[in-house]
């Protein structure tokens, strides 16, 4: 989950910024599917192929608490920031998102993105979204 270092970061943010914050999961989702003895399955560029609804539920649910989590820590802190989960539903259809994705999908409606990544992951991320002037990839 979120370390203390990001959530502070967030939280400096939110103090001149409206923040949305889009938190994922997929280690959990990956326990998660393995708890329940269902397969962890593919993860393609566009996310994770889920094989039906108990997949795509199991999923969501724990998005949410994921969610939960981090709204509440960031209530905590007295910060101010929407918090959303990488997931669409489309009339009935849940429909799980790949979260660089979903940034890209909502570029033109911000001003500037921020994507937060591991160290580890910092240059694959920032080779990646280089073209978008408007991303800016941030390493803890």
């Amino acid at each position: 989950m979120l370390s203390d270092d990001v959530l502070n970061w967030i939280k400096k943010l939110s103090q001149e910024y409206f923040v949305v914050v889009c938190v994922g999961g997929g280690t959990q989702i990956n326990e998660a599917f393995t708890g329940a003895g269902m397969p962890v399955g593919e993860f393609g560029p566009l996310g994770r192929e889920t094989a039906g609804l108990k997949e795509k539920q199991l999923a969501r649910d724990t998005l949410e608490r994921n969610q939960a989590e981090i709204q509440d820590r960031l209530a905590d802190m007295g910060a101010h920031a929407s918090v959303v989960i990488p997931m669409i539903e489309i009339g009935t259809v849940l429909c799980h998102v790949n979260g660089d994705q979903l940034i890209l999908s909502v570029y033109h409606g911000f001003d500037i993105l921020y994507v937060v990544t591991t160290n580890d992951r910092l240059e694959k991320k920032k080779a990646f979204f280089a073209p978008y002037k408007k991303i800016q990839v941030i390493g803890f």
